[in-house]
């Protein structure tokens, strides 16, 4: 069996900017042979609070570009109030790349986590919800701190639409249709 790329095959956490975003995207992608049809785009979040807007904007882009498993859209969110249901719109047999908002330390605003391990959603936050994804794409959007809400609520939309805008096209890039 082929070893993987920088050590992919085993359980990684990597810190990356736009650009090493889809350059990391489209090794796994390759090395998986996945094709847009074996993915599903779990995208988490809600348009009633900007740093937390991520994961609908995504999903509303993925779904109008015609990507077709996004769960997650502006239009019918998934968050942590339907998460269990939306869950369940999850083909079989897909791979499941799970996109977030999530807050970390100031010289990491901007960057991504980039991960073969599930999303733990609403972790920033304190909530306890299940995990999700065979990957996980985590946008750091702001400082984590005390009053994570009230940061979340007070994030910049230009930020939060720069980094949605990376994350499309890491995908666009990597799983192209």
């Amino acid at each position: 069996m082929e070893k993987e790329p920088m050590g992919l095959e085993e359980q990684f956490w990597k810190k990356v900017d736009g650009e090493q975003l889809g350059q990391l995207l489209q090794m796994i992608t390759v090395s998986k042979g996945l094709e847009p049809s074996g993915v599903a785009f779990v995208c988490i979040g809600t348009d009633r609070s900007t740093g937390d807007s991520l994961g609908p904007l995504v999903g509303s882009r993925l779904a109008e570009l015609g990507y077709p498993y996004v769960i997650g859209t502006l239009a019918a969110p998934c968050d942590a109030t339907n998460l269990a249901l939306r869950l369940q719109e999850i083909p079989p047999s897909v791979v499941v790349i799970a996109i977030d908002a999530c807050l970390g330390r100031k010289l990491s605003v901007g960057l991504y986590q980039l991960s073969n391990q599930p999303l733990a959603p609403g972790k920033s936050v304190g909530k306890v919800l299940p995990p999700i994804g065979d990957y996980t794409i985590a946008a750091i959007v702001n400082v984590d701190g005390p009053r994570q809400y009230n940061v979340l609520q007070t994030t910049s939309l230009f930020r939060v639409m720069q980094m949605a805008e990376e994350v499309i096209r890491a995908i666009v890039y990597a799983i192209p249709l």
